[in-house]
């Protein structure tokens, strides 16, 4: 499994538990993060990256690495989105994670874009990369801070605290009462009460305390019903 995300972070607050569980099941999942959040208000690029390293120590993450895409102002082109079919044969994941498909910041969807069309263009031989032409088989994107009516929810609620841990770790953008800095939209303390309230709510969909939830580009498919919640 392989989550490509806008910003250091991302994955953390929509779906670090999901990729604990599949980590507890014995997969192998890496994170890739397009940018190094130059233009997020509090911290700094080099404290985010530090951030980042404590937060895949506390995941277990087989591999992150980021691209250093220019925060805010990345596009749609051909580099850009070389650069991720480079990652994605690098990887060779079955599954992508990445970011919603429209959401409060820009970044996000237009990530989630170019996620997306690089999946596809990876399997294609003929884009020369030097390496083997890789196409995943599913590509799921998480919820972030709009709403969106998921495909599939995955219960989370084993793993709540260490998700809360990894969200933690990034210590410069979240609820810090001793940090000095300017206040923002996430910092509050309010602002981690509404992923604990979005996780309660798509957890009572299916029965459960915590979830996260996805949706899917394609069609999901199962062979026996008695294995859905």
């Amino acid at each position: 499994m392989l989550v490509l995300s806008a910003h250091p972070d991302d994955a953390e607050l929509a779906c670090s538990g999901t990729i604990i569980s599949h980590i507890e099941m014995g997969k192998k999942v890496g994170l890739v993060d397009l940018t190094r959040g130059q233009l997020g208000t509090r911290g700094t690029p080099e404290i985010r990256e530090m951030e980042a390293e404590a937060a895949a120590s506390i995941l277990g993450l087989a591999a992150r690495e980021n691209l250093g895409f220019e925060d805010g102002f990345f596009v749609e082109d051909k580099d850009h989105i070389i650069a991720i079919v480079k990652a994605i044969r690098k990887y060779q994941p079955e599954i992508i994670i990445t970011n919603a498909l429209h959401d409060r910041h820009p970044d996000h969807g237009r990530a989630s874009d170019l996620v997306s069309r690089a999946s596809f263009l990876s399997g294609l031989i003929k884009i020369e990369t030097g390496q083997k032409a890789w196409r995943p088989r599913n590509v799921y994107h998480y919820i972030q801070d709009r709403y969106i009516k998921p495909d599939l929810i995955v219960d989370v609620t084993p793993y709540w605290d260490q998700k809360i841990k990894t969200i933690k770790a990034f210590r410069s953008q979240f609820f810090n009462p001793d940090s000095e800095e300017p206040g923002t939209y996430i910092s509050s303390p309010e602002f981690l009460l509404f992923i604990e309230a979005r996780a309660l709510e798509l957890g009572h969909s299916i029965g459960v305390k915590y979830g996260e939830g996805f949706t899917s580009e394609r069609n999901i498919g199962i062979k026996n019903m008695f294995e859905l919640l």
